[in-house]
């Protein structure tokens, strides 16, 4: 009787445990992204190649000669957790696009962002990130060979894809594929790209996707661990970056390779190295608590520069090239070509300049005005600031668009120049070689990312 009893209580929390692990299951509020067998919700981005849907299953397929092409959800996400499943022709390449964006300012309309890599050639790096369109590899899969074998070649894959703030992980057939930190982009739509292809590759080959679900609450309760160690990206080169010849300006955690514009060493005061920044501190007007300007130990002459920046209200600072810190060493900033870094709603110099607007976000300081049309992110968020310099012509890109150019030591220029506040300097702007300088004028500034690139 005991044994009976003993079978029939095993049974039957055998049976709770199947029903509650089944409800369990149930329970996970997945929202589907495929409505009615439809494509309601999508648009396509891009090039030509067509997407069409049956039975649920949504399947792309290639056209000659058309750039990418991506079939991309109206609807934009943040933080969110994607399921789906794809299978793909063993002789293609795609991705699934996430957190990414097309913007009328960047590459006319390019899309760009996060892809998650679908890769059937014997690279096998699917389910690696990818940053279309922009900074190419972040998390290749070579130091995962068993993601790297995951991929079932002809046959359907499911793809786990969690971004959470700047935490991307991933997951192939259930085994952890990538894991990156990056805050570069927080929202964007989520894309089914079919691959540009050229020459002699056969048109019409396909891809399919199914199952395509989205949690976008309670993130933490069903977020999953991953035993891989995460790439970071702050204050770090990227694959491509290595690759080209880029280098660290300021390494995240020290002063090295940096001073004072009118001192033999970094300050003492008035700046500060925190959580992977430096922040030039706000003296509240008095010139006691500023540090000062900080300039490169280094000369650079032809370069391509990257700094991002974040702006505290009413803030004023600058970065500026080919400086020399012996032209003045009188009151005031040391001398060299200046983008501007201002919030231009709150600080006065937005309406000053010897030109109207010449003081504004990233023109070239009381010379020329960048494009008012300049896609500038709010006061308090990062914005991506870039400066090219090759033979005497010189860019000032702001997040992906070029904003002004001019040429050095051209009649334009110097006119200009002439009628500033700088033709007092001999010389000013021709400069051969020059250090690279961060303003400090006494409001709260953020730097980080900064990287130079000697051409």
């Amino acid at each position: 009787m005991k044994k009976i009893v003993s079978l029939t209580v095993c049974l039957f929390a055998v049976i709770c445990l199947s029903s509650c692990s089944q409800v369990k299951k149930e329970e996970i509020p997945w929202t589907s992204l495929i409505e009615d067998n439809t494509l309601n919700g999508w648009e396509i981005k891009g090039g030509n190649a067509t997407y069409s849907i049956d039975k649920g299953v949504i399947t792309g397929t290639t056209v000659s000669n058309t750039p990418n092409t991506f079939l991309s959800t109206i609807k934009h996400y943040d933080d969110f957790i994607l399921e789906l499943e794809y299978k793909v022709d063993p002789s293609m390449n795609s991705g699934i696009q996430i957190r990414s964006n097309s913007l009328p300012h960047y590459r006319d309309g390019m899309v760009h962002g996060y892809q998650i890599e679908i890769d059937p050639s014997k690279r096998a790096w699917s389910a690696g990130i990818y940053d279309e369109k922009r900074r190419k590899w972040l998390n290749t899969l070579k130091n995962n060979p068993e993601a790297q074998k995951a991929f079932k070649q002809n046959e359907w894959n499911h793809y786990r894809i969690e971004a959470i703030g700047d935490t991307l992980k991933t997951w192939i057939n259930n085994v952890p594929a990538a894991y990156l930190i990056d805050d570069k982009t927080a929202s964007g739509f989520i894309g089914l790209q079919v691959h540009s292809i050229h020459g002699d590759k056969k048109a019409g080959t396909t891809i399919s996707w199914k199952n395509v679900k989205i949690l976008t609450k309670d993130l933490a309760k069903y977020s999953k661990n991953t035993p891989i160690e995460p790439i970071l990206t702050k204050n770090q080169l990227t694959i491509d970056e290595k690759r080209t010849g880029w280098k660290m300006l300021w390494d995240g955690k020290t002063t090295k390779g940096w001073k004072g514009a009118k001192l033999d060493s970094f300050p003492t005061k008035g700046w500060e190295i925190k959580n992977g920044e430096l922040l030039v501190l706000s003296s509240g007007g008095a010139e006691s608590a500023a540090g000062g300007d900080i300039v490169t130990e280094k000369l650079y002459g032809d370069f391509e520069l990257k700094v991002d920046f974040k702006l505290s209200p009413g803030a004023n600072s600058g970065i500026k090239y080919y400086v020399d810190t012996n032209i003045n060493k009188g009151p005031g900033s040391s001398i060299g070509l200046e983008y501007q870094i201002l919030d231009d709603a709150l600080h006065i110099d937005a309406k000053r300049g010897s030109h109207e607007g010449s003081r504004t976000v990233c023109s070239l300081y009381d010379l020329i005005k960048a494009n008012p049309n300049k896609p500038m992110n709010a006061i308090g968020e990062w914005n991506s600031a870039y400066i090219k310099s090759k033979d005497n012509h010189v860019e000032h890109w702001l997040n992906g668009m070029k904003v002004l150019e001019y040429d050095r030591g051209s009649k334009a220029f110097l006119k200009i120049v002439s009628k500033s506040k700088y033709k007092k300097w001999p010389g000013f702007g021709l400069l051969e070689k020059g250090q690279i300088l961060l303003q400090d004028h006494g409001d709260l500034v953020s730097f980080k990312n900064i990287k130079i690139k000697s051409l």
